[in-house]
């Protein structure tokens, strides 16, 4: 039995499974019509029609919004369902075009204007705090690689401190580390152990600094003194002998001693450095500018060849340049005053902007210079730095470098001016300007 009105024909219904349909087979996926229902409830299938009653096998179908069914684009009530346009989803808030963030019906926010003031306050706290991570650890490397190995302990009778700090700065011919081609391209010699190549002694204060070098050819007393290794006690004999035989006979501590009790003054730091570590240096820094006076500088011995002028001395040539003295005319005395200029010279390079700023030449430069220093065992990175900076005022004209008053000599030993040796003493302990001309 039809239970489809008469006027409703299977060409109405066609293959429509919707409202008033009793098929089990489910809807396609297809966008379904909307039906508008009269407001006498009737369904109106055309002209005279009605709609049968709900019964008789035919389900009820669920209303959408508000009472509104399948019908063409909208609802009774205006409900759009979404099938015919496929925004199904996009009611408003659910982000399609009819509503919700991004939707036309919906302008977005403004986003905040970046807190400069913020970005640059914790810039600023990551950058100090690099670099204050990066200095401690630099410092603790550095400190590290000190060669801490002359005890100042060991000197007897001290005289007493006075005023500003006073370094002994050696220059030692030690050939230790090196290879024999090494030694042939410096033209060291391959003589065994080490001695003093050069002494200076280096005045810091508050009334300009001063450098004093100390001629090996010094002739000084050795006086009574504990063996730095045996511990004994040697009694002093009143024997004169040259300065570097000194570091000759018990190293370092005598030397200290010696220098002490001949001069009255005391030493508070000791720094030394061998052939190959000089050499270094200068290689770390890039060379150092240097003035070769008129007529040039030939020695066979110490390998130096220069043509006189300003130029540049790599790491070989400056050694050749400090150990040069048979082509001199004052010889020790005249390589004395070469040592100053260079040395002063050197710190002067390490300190400038191009290095200190450079880390890829700071560390380079502080390792091999580091690595090749022996100093006291209560130096630290401190009273090294402030050598270094004195060392850039002497040769900046902000400091006085002299060599040690000398009267004459006896059996080919250089003898003090003993009265200007104690006046430039007495100056330097009480840290006043040094009014004494050396010799």
């Amino acid at each position: 039995m039809n239970d489809w009105p008469d006027a409703w024909s299977d060409e109405n219904r066609g293959n429509r499974y919707g409202r008033g349909s009793a098929s089990a087979q489910p809807e396609g996926a297809r966008s379904m019509r909307q039906v508008r229902r009269p407001a006498s409830g009737a369904y109106g299938g055309g002209p005279g029609q009605s709609a049968p009653p709900y019964g008789g096998g035919v389900p009820q179908q669920p209303a959408y919004g508000n009472g509104g069914g399948y019908g063409d684009d909208t609802s009774v009530d205006g409900y759009d369902s979404g099938y015919n346009t496929g925004q199904v989803y996009g009611t408003p808030g659910g982000g399609g075009p009819g509503g919700g963030p991004g939707g036309p019906g919906r302008t977005r926010e403004p986003r905040p204007a970046p807190n400069w003031r913020r970005r640059i306050k914790w810039t600023a706290i990551t950058v100090v705090t690099v670099l204050v991570v990066t200095t401690i650890g630099t410092y603790f490397w550095a400190d590290s690689k000190l060669n801490r190995e002359v005890d100042l302990s060991k000197v007897i009778d001290r005289p007493d401190a006075g005023e500003g700090t006073n370094y002994l700065i050696v220059g030692s011919d030690s050939r230790a580390g090196m290879s024999a081609e090494e030694k042939k391209k410096l033209h060291t010699g391959s003589a065994e152990g080490k001695r003093t190549d050069s002494m200076m002694i280096l005045h810091t204060g508050s009334n300009g600094d001063t450098l004093v070098s100390l001629p090996r050819d010094s002739d000084v007393e050795i006086p009574t003194f504990v063996g730095s290794e045996s511990g004994k006690t040697y009694k002093g004999t009143g024997r004169h002998t040259k300065l570097n035989a000194a570091y000759a006979e018990d190293g370092p501590e005598l030397l200290v001693r010696t220098v002490e009790y001949n001069t009255g003054l005391h030493i508070d730091h000791y720094v030394e450095i061998g052939f190959a570590g000089f050499a270094n240096i200068v290689d770390a820094v890039g060379g150092v500018e240097i003035t070769i006076p008129k007529g040039g500088m030939k020695d066979t011995k110490s390998g130096a060849d220069f043509e006189a002028g300003k130029q540049t001395l790599n790491g070989e040539q400056a050694l050749a340049f400090v150990r040069t003295r048979y082509a001199l005319a004052g010889s020790d005395l005249d390589r004395t005053k070469n040592q100053q200029k260079f040395l002063a010279a050197l710190a002067n390079q390490v300190a400038t902007p191009s290095t200190v700023l450079n880390p890829f030449k700071l560390y380079p430069t502080m390792g091999a210079g580091l690595d090749s220093l022996i100093v006291d065992k209560d130096m630290g990175l401190f009273d090294l730095a402030d050598m270094f900076w004195a060392m850039k005022s002497v040769n900046s004209g902000d400091g006085k470098s002299m060599n040690m008053p000398i009267s004459g000599s006896t059996g080919g030993n250089l003898v003090w001016d003993k009265a200007k040796v104690k006046t430039l003493v007495e100056e330097l302990k009480n840290d006043e300007k040094v009014t004494v001309s050396g010799g």
